[in-house]
């Protein structure tokens, strides 16, 4: 059922356009995934999500979702698909990342990761076993690896050591899987992480080992956690390089419409950032002519439609002045609204990116939406 085939490649970049095919339908790449950590996407309906934001393919977190509602319940709900009532594809990553948020309350090693929940701080241990078990139960299409994720800066020989047991836990989840089936009538996959932190010869080792492992698809990790842009471009040039050209690349947790350009340039397939869903809750808006603050003071009395040029239905009901006035008094409908256009924004940055590798313009269109994406207005 797991298929991807690559239909366009562009000449004077890595970008390429594609199709990967799930169980749950195809997905066009490359793409951009809303991230619905606990079985939603904040602040949109799975309805907004498929006719406004037309968005192919979401996340869900392995951490999150473990802790509530609780993996049991969505066993007995047949999965995360029908317990959240979507039947598109589902990617979830295995809770590395969280984990990595949880400095002060776990601890890691050769086993797997003890940590306390966030919650009520009761003690629970991820092994790379149980990740794929729990991932199992919530049936998501596309299962990722347990990984440690180093934090930046991180000094040689932690970063080394981090990634080998990485390594190691990547074999673990793989025989696991192996020896595992999903639980819901159709199939799943799993993509490894590639981690070394900021090191070059790590990175290259990385993706070597992880190459020859032989995944459906493979994963970026330990990206777009503080270090500068162009050492995050540099190492996603590195891994590509290596990285097996007929399977899809994942970049995890990022990030700015400029960096999933440059990312697409790279020749990165999938990306997920909650970028989008939570500036837009805090007021900032991405356009295809920069970024706009609502909260500022000159949109008080500017009663243009949001995005003039934009092909989604809100941002043309709704004005600028309206939209400030909701988001200065907290109002749930602005929040709806905001996110709704910085969605279906980031998903139409990625349609363009594959109409460009197909018609053989996106170095210059890139060249052009970069300056664009980044300036403010």
């Amino acid at each position: 059922m797991f298929r991807f085939e690559i239909v366009a490649e562009d000449k004077h970049t890595k970008a390429r356009a594609g199709i990967l095919h799930t169980p749950h339908g195809s997905i066009e790449t490359p793409i951009f995934m809303p991230v619905g950590t606990v079985g939603t996407v904040k602040a949109v309906s799975q309805q907004d999500l498929t006719e406004k934001i037309k968005a192919q393919i979401i996340l869900g977190n392995t951490y999150h979702l473990y802790l509530r509602p609780g993996v049991e319940t969505l066993h007995k709900a047949g999965g995360l698909h029908k317990f959240i009532h979507w039947d598109k594809p589902i990617l979830t990553d295995s809770g590395g990342f969280q984990v990595y948020s949880l400095s002060g309350i776990r601890k890691i090693k050769e086993e797997g990761v003890t940590f306390q929940s966030h919650i009520d701080g009761s003690r629970h241990i991820f092994t790379p076993e149980n990740v794929i078990d729990t991932q199992r139960k919530i049936g998501s299409d596309i299962m990722m690896v347990l990984d440690e994720c180093t934090p930046y800066p991180c000094e040689y020989k932690y970063a080394k050591k981090s990634m080998e047991m990485t390594h190691r836990w990547a074999k673990r989840c793989q025989k696991r899987f192996i020896e595992t089936q999903s639980l819901y009538g159709y199939e799943q996959t799993l993509f490894p992480i590639v981690q070394g932190s900021t090191y070059h010869d790590l990175r290259k080792q990385s993706a070597e080992i992880l190459s020859e492992m032989d995944f459906f698809g493979n994963a970026i990790g330990g990206l777009s956690v503080g270090e500068p842009a162009e050492m995050m471009y540099q190492i996603t040039d590195i891994v590509t390089d290596i990285l097996p050209k007929h399977k899809p690349r994942y970049l995890m947790g990022v990030g700015t419409p400029a960096n999933i350009l440059e990312s697409f340039a790279l020749g990165i397939d999938m990306m997920d950032c909650v970028m989008p869903t939570r500036n837009a809750r805090n007021g900032t808006l991405f356009t295809r002519n920069g970024i706009m603050n609502m909260r500022n003071a000159k949109y008080k009395h500017d009663f243009t439609p949001l995005d003039e040029n934009s092909d989604c239905e809100t941002d043309h009901y709704y004005s600028k002045a309206y939209l400030r006035h909701l988001l200065a008094q907290n109002e749930i409908l602005g929040a709806w609204i905001a996110t709704i256009h910085n969605l279906r924004f980031y998903l139409w940055i990625a349609e363009q990116a594959r109409k460009h590798i197909i018609q053989g313009d996106f170095y210059t269109w890139k060249q052009e939406m970069v300056q664009k994406v980044s300036q403010k207005i």
